[in-house]
């Protein structure tokens, strides 16, 4: 276990200070009950939407905190991931002086959420084998360096990093370690969940947008230390995830059955989609996955890119992605989808 970290001295200041907003919501927590509610200048007549919604989403978070394992305060919730990232950002990165570390090729809004938030992004490019280059990880970091981001498995290559790796940054960084495991359900490895008690510095997020199917919801979800989550809880915004998502959530996490099966039609899928592509001329590189996409190194991305299009099928081309020259990354569909993708490669020329 990590010693000898006080997440205090990451806080920004003026977070430390903050009196955090307290909503109708917040001061009389019982809104289920059956009362008047007077108090929150909202329109009375029920349609099931007119009543704001609970501010903490206790039900769904009782959800996350059964089936991970974990308890509700080390659990935050936001609108999409992109917004829990961005709480990260602001509570612990002080404009024009601190910076982050990623590694490109990576999740991009990483790198946008830190010009939002006038953070310097110091970039450390994966290995030619895709996996986090250490020794110039701890030559970048200093003094200001609050944060490291790993996207593992990693978008838009799809593979894991070691879990040697990883363990080696959250013992030997003194800042905070965000693993965004957004494709972990697509994955043999098993999630930093599994250890979050056992390192102070560890920020795990997830996602129902893959897996889950809730692309739609957004709905990100944040583990960590409850003293972690406490810190963020203080500047989100009171009301940032609707009731709408909010039902649609508990409906989709018990469910269980329906989404593990989908889970296993994609990775049936995505190992059909491989074996398919491996007899196609024109791809050179066929990258290993643990996630819903393979990304594969073809003779000619642009054309292959427009090829596709022209034949009604839309994927990404992410040949100006370091590392990435020349490379496309197919999601894997459904069985129909498959096929037709299939069908127009072996085709085109």
């Amino acid at each position: 276990m990590k010693k000898d970290f006080n997440i205090n001295t990451l806080i920004r200041p003026n977070v430390k200070a903050l009196k955090p907003y307290s909503s109708a919501r917040d001061e009389f927590k019982e809104f289920t009950s059956d009362m008047v509610f007077l108090d929150a200048n909202e329109n009375p007549f029920e349609n099931g939407v007119n009543r704001y919604p609970d501010p903490q989403q206790h039900k769904v978070k009782q959800l996350l905190s059964e089936k991970k394992g974990l308890s509700t305060d080390q659990i935050l919730l936001g609108n999409g991931s992109d917004e829990v990232l961005d709480l990260i950002f602001r509570a612990f990165c002080e404009p024009k002086e601190d910076n982050i570390i990623t590694m490109p090729p990576t999740y991009g809004m990483y790198e946008v959420l830190a010009k939002i938030n006038t953070i310097e992004n110091r970039k450390i490019p994966l290995t030619n084998q895709f996996q986090p280059n250490l020794e110039a990880i701890f030559s970048s970091a200093d003094f200001k360096s609050k944060i490291i981001f790993i996207c593992s498995p990693n978008n838009p290559t799809g593979n894991s990093f070691s879990n040697e790796n990883i363990e080696k940054l959250l013992n030997l960084f003194e800042g905070l370690v965000v693993i965004d495991e957004a494709y972990i359900d697509f994955s043999e490895q098993k999630s930093w969940l599994t250890r979050l008690n056992e390192f102070p510095n560890l920020i795990v997020t997830q996602t129902l947008s893959k897996a889950y199917g809730m692309a739609g919801i957004r709905l990100g979800i944040c583990y960590s230390s409850p003293e972690i989550i406490s810190v963020l809880n203080k500047i989100k915004p009171p009301y940032n995830v609707n009731e709408l998502t909010q039902q649609k959530a508990m409906e989709r996490l018990v469910n269980t059955d329906a989404v593990a099966k989908e889970i296993e039609s994609i990775i049936f899928e995505r190992e059909l989609l491989i074996s398919e592509l491996k007899n196609l001329p024109f791809i050179f590189e066929i990258y290993p996955t643990d996630a819903n996409f393979v990304l594969v190194k073809v003779d000619d991305a642009p054309k292959r890119y427009n090829q596709l299009i022209d034949n009604g099928i839309v994927i990404r081309n992410r040949t100006k992605e370091k590392l990435c020259e020349n490379c496309l990354r197919f999601t894997v569909g459904t069985p129909k989808e498959n096929k037709k993708l299939i069908q127009i490669l072996k085709h085109i020329s």
